[in-house]
Order: C-alpha cells, then structure tokens, then sequence
C-alpha cells in the first residue's frame, strides 16, 4: 500500500460516504490476521497503518520480564535494554516484526476490505432509503416467482410479496407493473429485505390519498377500513367541513376517482360509507346497501342487534356473510342482524328476548301492529 491507495481512500469517503478511518481500523483487524495465518499463528502482534502514506507494519507486543516463560508474549530485561535502555520489569515493548514481503498480502487484503466496506455501505444507503417509506406505496415490475414468492424490481433493490400478501384471486405475471404497499422494511446481513403486500388495508389508504386530494389534505378523514382482498373493502369517511360530502369527495366527478382505485385493486368492490359519532347511525351505515329500520345496542359490552326489512336482509348480511363480517370489522362492535318477520316470530316464539335498552317497548309496538 502507499500513497495513492491513501488518495483512493479520500476518494471513496467523498463518493460513497465510506469514512475511511472505518476501512482502516478494519484493514488493520484484517492483517493481525493475515499475518497470523501466513507467518505465525502463535504470535502476539498488533498492526499500525500510516495515514499518511498508507504503510503497514506489524509489531510485536512484548512485557519486559526478569525470567522469559512464553517467548511469544515475553522478552528479557537485557533484550529489552538493546531496543530502549529505559525499559523496566513490566513495561510492554513492541517490536517490529513486518516480513519482507508483507506488501502483497497487505494490497490484496485491503483491495477486499474496501469492496466489502463500499458493500456494506451502499446496503446501508439502500436500507436508510426504504425504511423511511415503509408503510408508503410504490409502483414495481413483477421480475420473478419462485416457489409461491413473487420477487419485483424496485430499482435499487427486490422487493419480496409473501403469498400472504399476495391477492388469491389477481394474476401475476412477468413483467406486469403494479403498485404495493411497503409492509415491512428488515436490515439482514444481506442488506435491506422489503416485504410488500396487496392484500393490507395501508394499500386501499394510500391509494385513497393518492387519488382523492381531500383526503391527503385533511380535508376528508378516513375513519376506519375493513377489507377482503381481491373481494370488497368497506370504508368509513368524515369531515368536520359542513360544505364538503365526504363521500362524494372519495367517488369523484361521474365515479372517477374510485373507478381508479378499483381498477388498481383489479375490481375489488369498494363500500364508502359516512362515519358519524351517533354509534346507532353509524352501524346502520355500516351495512350499507342494505336500509336498517332499526339498532339496539350495549355500548358497554359493544354489542348490536340491527333490525331489517326481511327483504333486505340477504343483502345486509351480503354473500356467505361478507357485508355483515365486514360491518363488524369496520365498526369495531359485534352485529346480530334479524329480518322483520324472522324478529318477530322469534318474539312471538319466544326465541328472542329484548336484552338492549329501548327493544321492549318497541316489541310491545310489533306486537300491537300485527
């Protein structure tokens, strides 16, 4: 080494942002034990580079002792009085020790220290860079599958969808372009590993903000979102502006916006209800397209009974129960849906019990009616 691997050092600092300090403090570990492997593998030996001219030499570290015991890490009081008539009994010594031609093995062990560093660097970079979008979007070609595993090209790195996160009924193939969400960001020894997904509910949002300004403005607030992917995703919306129709802002001009979002999701349907702080209302909303005549809840315990007319009542618990598992998961609160008849027959059976505030009396109204 010498002073040009010095300046290439500068260099590297400059362009890469490798302090060269670090490349150095870990070329001299690394040629403790090069010389250790190549020359003596017994011996006690530290390394010492010049920052101004990039030699390396390698020392023996003695202690000055009366009678030697271990010749490695020992040295005699007379020898020691040749190298430095100050020496005394327990004063350390180091002796030069470099072989002739250490030069070569120093080159090559630095020439691999410097790649690993720049290596290590760049992973770094890489993994500072993603890891501040985690929980963001972004748009990636379908590269590879491999064993369930799809691999996407994301530029600087592969980002990896699990088939967890991957829709179970969306197609993927070589070369497509999608837009995912980055779920997860890990810093491996291999560098950044990031997992992204088509299936959280952070995609259906972000793309919410991309698409409606109010949203990512403020404007508009998505309350909460419950979704089956690749099948349908309610959402619930607010706005404290009175002049603004929250629902309308998400749908767009003639269903624009949420065509685009739908398109996205390859034709996932999308429910966008109004939240509203009145739970009643708000679980009645919940089970949109179907109309509710009627809610009962315990606030404590979060429970619902929603009453319906019987002839919507397939369409509020939505096929093999979506729309009601999806109302529950939107609203937090467990939903017991009954039709009109269905509620009163079990009324009149007995089957059914009022167990909310405000049912008896309006049972006692059913009853009087029919």
């Amino acid at each position: 080494m010498n002073q040009e691997f010095m300046n290439a050092l500068m260099d590297i600092e400059k362009t890469k942002g490798v302090s060269s300090d670090v490349i150095i403090d870990a070329l001299e570990k690394a040629l403790v034990k090069s010389y250790e492997k190549n020359f003596d593998d017994n011996a006690n030996v530290t390394v010492s580079i010049n920052r101004n001219n990039g030699e390396a030499k390698i020392f023996a570290i003695k202690k000055v002792v009366e009678n030697i015991e271990d010749k490695i890490t020992e040295i005699s009081v007379e020898e020691a009085e040749n190298i430095n008539s100050n020496l005394n009994i327990g004063d350390e010594v180091t002796i030069e020790v470099t072989p002739k031609n250490f030069g070569r093995i120093a080159a090559q062990t630095a020439r691999n220290i410097v790649i690993q560093k720049i290596k290590d660097a760049e992973r770094e970079i890489i993994y500072n860079e993603f890891i501040s979008r985690e929980k963001e979007l972004i748009t990636g070609i379908v590269q590879r599958i491999d064993h369930g595993m799809i691999y996407v090209d994301l530029g600087k790195i592969e980002g990896i969808v699990p088939p967890s996160e991957q829709i179970i009924n969306e197609t993927y193939r070589i070369n497509d372009r999608f837009k995912f969400y980055i779920k997860e960001v890990k810093n491996t020894t291999k560098g950044a590993q990031v997992i992204l997904s088509r299936t959280d509910i952070g995609l259906v949002r972000r793309l919410l903000e991309l698409e409606v300004p109010e949203i990512n403005d403020g404007i508009v607030e998505i309350f909460s979102i419950s979704r089956e992917a690749g099948s349908r995703t309610k959402l619930a919306v607010f706005t404290k502006d009175e002049n603004i129709d929250p629902v309308g802002a998400c749908v767009g001009f003639k269903g624009t916006r949420v065509k685009s979002i739908v398109d996205e999701l390859n034709g996932e349907k999308l429910d966008i209800i109004i939240w509203n702080k009145d739970v009643k209302i708000f679980l009645a909303n919940s089970l949109s397209p179907a109309e509710v005549v009627k809610v009962f809840v315990n606030e404590k315990e979060k429970v619902a009974r929603i009453i319906v007319e019987s002839s919507q009542l397939s369409l509020a618990i939505g096929k093999e129960g979506q729309n009601a598992r999806l109302a529950a998961k939107l609203t937090n609160w467990k939903i017991d849906i009954k039709g009109t008849e269905q509620y009163l027959e079990g009324i009149k059976s007995g089957d059914i019990v009022a167990e909310f505030p405000e049912e008896e009396e309006y049972i006692n109204s059913l009853i009087d009616l029919n």
